[in-house]
């Protein structure tokens, strides 16, 4: 099964012709040169093919993206607020190697004990929250300089220090 990372959102219309604007946490300026296609989940892991025709750069985190059969803003009002996501290998093409959600996949590690993998990686001015799934249940944890040890790229682990009762509030 292809695996699916979120990367953003499709936040407005732009214009009379069907264009959206796609807010990316991509890491760098992008036109997605080369992306086939976008991907909305309608359902729960059921992920609908929205084919690009064309994309330029708004800004470091926008993107001004037109998909094929959307050709009016009543239209492109009806995507507006979907999440968008991409099949693992385009998410690697497009994504910075230095950006935070390059961390999706990876397993969140305390002490040697594995606690979730990150299925999910929010950005905010002075850290990183990961979500993960641990014992069933969501829960978020913060990446910042007094929590994270290191990151392992090569065997894709991120090592933390939490601090004392945060796992508890989850699982409590």
């Amino acid at each position: 099964m292809t695996e699916y990372f979120k990367i953003g959102k499709l936040v407005s219309a732009f214009g009379l012709t069907g264009e959206l604007v796609l807010k990316h946490s991509l890491g760098k300026k992008t036109a997605l040169k080369g992306l086939a296609a976008i991907f909305i989940e309608e359902r729960k892991s059921s992920f609908i093919p929205y084919f690009v025709e064309g994309a330029r750069i708004k800004s470091e985190e926008e993107i001004y993206l037109k998909i094929q059969d959307i050709n009016t803003r009543e239209a492109a009002v009806k995507l507006a607020q979907k999440e968008v996501w991409l099949p693992e290998p385009d998410f690697r093409k497009f994504s910075a190697k230095t950006a935070p959600i390059n961390l999706l996949g990876y397993t969140l590690i305390e002490e040697e004990k594995e606690l979730g993998l990150i299925i999910e990686v929010i950005e905010q001015p002075h850290q990183v929250l990961c979500r993960i799934e641990v014992a069933g249940k969501e829960a978020y944890i913060p990446l910042n300089e007094s929590t994270l040890l290191n990151i392992d790229h090569k065997d894709r682990k991120v090592y933390v220090e939490l601090p004392e009762g945060l796992l508890e509030i989850y699982l409590g």
